[in-house]
């Protein structure tokens, strides 16, 4: 009798485990079919690395272990391939797969390097490197065809070597970290087709669908929140073949690597369906929670359970009072030391920015950077809408000296100039509060943002020659009319913002150095040359000292850039070098050696504008992306010159032979192109903290 129960016992645990764990339908010798996994618990996956199942079923990549790696492999080999392997012609199998995965940062702006789903040949990846490699590749054999890897990748970091277009972002991968096709994290509304965009390490559960045709030879990479319908319209579609890239058979799992910072890869469930057809639809019933959802669903639980006795109940309700306040003072801790009361009245508290921007929720979300990202919100208190920018800081170096010149800033006043309102300090992080500009930034008008289409309607030129204006007006101010100087140092077109009025507003001094008048004309030196490629001027790279002349350099490439409606760099423009680079300021040069200026104008103005006033700008911006600093104008003679208060003189002949691009290789900025269009900055002063504001780059 006893002997029964205990079989009986053993085979309800066996059939409990089968459903959670994969349920193959198996095809031919290679293992061919589906499978799925609803939570991990007696899974059977081949794990190596940081990988390990949870008693609970969640299957966690990687750890707070920093430089290492994870993976998870389906144990079966698949056949990719019906007859003939893909180097005799054959072509790549259908396939279709899903999982449930969550991304745990300790900070807000800053995470691990994020994971992938994967094909490959084989399942030994020792050698494959941590951080940006995602534990797929190494600096090696990154790019090799004989790599046979294809994987998509949930990247939450920046590395300008693999051309990212953000630090929160989705990317196709075939032998290579170079995406083939990348786009923002996040879906697009079924109702509205509305962007919507999602933070990948926020901490929740998010699902992903990758479906390839073979026969179309084309993908398609759909992204949504978790128990959300899939969207109707994916995230990324792109023409891919993988015939020439999968193996015969092949292996197919999920990989996750760590960098410098504290983070944990989760994924809650996976399906998979090779030959056609959709990968089978998870259970979220028996998936298990993220940390953070897990520990809420228990809470009402253990209250019930104590319900029924009143002095457990009471001790039990003490202790989750006592943590609820703990829990309170943690999520709202902020980090103030005795020297900032001086900047009292130029502080935010913490709480307050949590609940103004809706605890930094992916929906408030207005732009990404390689350091932080930007969120909009509304002050309680005063509803004034505000645009908060989250950076990372080391507050051990220099952070004195950093918020007196964040505070400095903060006194600035002019029209033309984006109001920084404070600032507020966090463990690792930095809040930087400013007026909201509801029209967001120039770059968005002339280009189209991440996620979105260019609006409707061309920017005018007489709104493009007012933006020139206004940041005219307002670099005047920083340069000669403010009590310090200030040298702005990343003048560009997705730094500049436009009011409710479409008044163009300088914004995003992240990279600004300040320095006391009289204190030389050299102006103050810094250890890195930081900025946009394309905006910087070369002289920067063999002297380090910024200087206001810097600034018109950039302004110079800012007008070009205006009126021209292209980036100053652009990879595979037309009229480009021969390395598929386009540089704007000499196709203005070409054009006005030539004769033909006013070529230049952008074409979708469709000539809708003045002759003589737009050449008279192009020709100023020539004059101000002068490679020597003395012969470019002040600020001051620019406004003149649009105002037409004083005539404008024209480039010298000897401007003739400059290619900014060569310059910039022979003099050291060759490794920073490879970077554009994204600023580069290391430190902790006012001058090395990049960031991004209302939809810049």
């Amino acid at each position: 009798m006893l002997a029964s129960f205990s079989f009986l016992v053993l085979l309800v645990c066996h059939f409990h485990g089968l459903s959670h764990a994969a349920v193959p339908e198996a095809g031919g010798g290679g293992g061919d079919g589906q499978f799925i996994y609803n939570g991990f618990a007696g899974a059977g996956l081949d794990l190596d690395g940081m990988a390990v199942v949870e008693p609970d079923g969640k299957l966690m990549l990687t750890n707070v272990t920093s430089q290492l790696k994870g993976h998870a492999f389906h144990p079966a080999a698949l056949r990719f391939h019906d007859e003939a392997p893909a180097q005799n012609g054959s072509t790549a199998r259908s396939f279709s797969t899903t999982f449930v995965f969550g991304i745990a940062a300790e900070y807000v702006t800053v995470s691990g390097n994020g994971l992938a789903f994967f094909v490959a040949p084989s399942k030994n990846l020792t050698a494959a490197s941590p951080s940006q490699f995602l534990g797929l590749f190494n600096s090696e054999n990154n790019g090799n065809a004989s790599n046979r890897v294809f994987a998509v990748e949930l990247d939450t970091i920046l590395n300008p070597e693999f051309r990212d277009i953000n630090s929160n972002h989705v990317g196709v991968d075939v032998n290579s970290l170079v995406s083939v096709a990348a786009a923002p994290a996040g879906y697009y509304a079924d109702d509205s087709g509305a962007f919507k965009n999602m933070s990948l390490y926020s901490g929740d559960a998010m699902q992903v669908w990758v479906d390839y045709d073979g026969t179309a030879a084309a993908l398609n990479v759909t992204l949504a929140p978790a128990e959300a319908p899939k969207p109707k319209r994916p995230l990324i579609s792109v023409a891919v073949d993988l015939s020439a890239v999968v193996s015969d058979t092949a292996y197919v799992g999920l990989s996750s690597s760590t960098g410098p910072f504290r983070t944990r890869h989760y994924v809650l469930g996976w399906s998979f369906a090779l030959g056609g057809g959709a990968a089978p639809a998870l259970d979220y019933a028996k998936l298990p929670k993220m940390p953070r959802a897990a520990a809420a669903k228990h809470r009402p639980r253990a209250l019930d359970v104590a319900l029924p006795v009143a002095t457990p109940l009471l001790a039990l309700a003490a202790v989750a009072c006592a943590s609820l306040l703990a829990w309170r003072r943690l999520r709202y801790a902020e980090l103030r030391e005795d020297w900032e009361v001086e900047f009292g009245p130029h502080r935010f508290k913490y709480r307050d920015l949590y609940h103004a921007t809706g605890g930094f929720s992916g929906e408030r979300l207005l732009g990404v950077g390689g350091f932080g990202r930007v969120y909009r919100g509304v002050l309680r208190e005063s509803k004034t809408e505000v645009a908060v920018k989250v950076v990372s800081h080391d507050a051990r170096q220099g952070m004195r000296q950093f918020v007196a010149e964040v505070v400095s800033i903060g006194r600035l006043r002019h029209r033309n100039v984006v109001q920084l309102l404070g600032y507020c300090r966090r463990r690792g992080e930095l809040l930087l509060v400013y007026d909201y500009m509801p029209n967001g930034s120039l770059d968005r008008w002339l280009y189209g943002g991440h996620g979105e289409a260019p609006p409707p309607l061309t920017l005018s030129w007489e709104l493009r020659l007012r933006a020139i204006r206004g940041v005219a007006s307002g670099l005047v101010y920083l340069h000669e009319e403010w009590e310090q100087v200030v040298i702005h140092r990343d003048v560009k077109a997705s730094n500049v913002l436009l009011d409710a009025d479409m008044n163009a507003r300088l914004g995003d001094f992240g990279l600004a150095r300040l320095y006391d008048r009289g204190a030389g004309a050299g102006g103050p030196q810094s250890t890195h040359v930081v900025g946009t490629m394309g905006y910087l001027a070369p002289e920067l790279a063999h002297t380090r000292r910024v200087t206001p002349a810097t600034d018109v350099f950039a302004f110079g490439a800012f007008v070009l850039e205006v009126a021209c409606g292209r980036r100053p760099i652009d990879r595979g423009g037309g009229g480009g070098d021969g390395d598929g680079r386009f540089v704007l300021v000499d196709w203005a040069l070409e054009l006005w050696h030539a004769g033909a200026l006013a070529d230049a104008v952008d074409a979708r103005l469709c000539g809708d504008y003045h002759a003589e006033e737009a050449e008279m700008v192009l020709m100023l911006g020539l004059l101000c992306s002068h490679p020597v600093p003395g012969e470019r104008p002040s600020m001051r003679q620019v406004v003149q010159y649009l105002d037409g208060d004083a005539p404008l003189p024209e480039p010298p002949r000897a401007y003739r032979s400059f290619t900014a691009l060569a310059m910039m290789q022979n003099v050291g900025f060759d490794s920073y192109a490879a970077s554009y269009p994204s600023s580069s900055a290391t430190g902790t002063s006012v001058g090395d903290v990049s960031s991004v504001h209302s939809g810049g780059r």
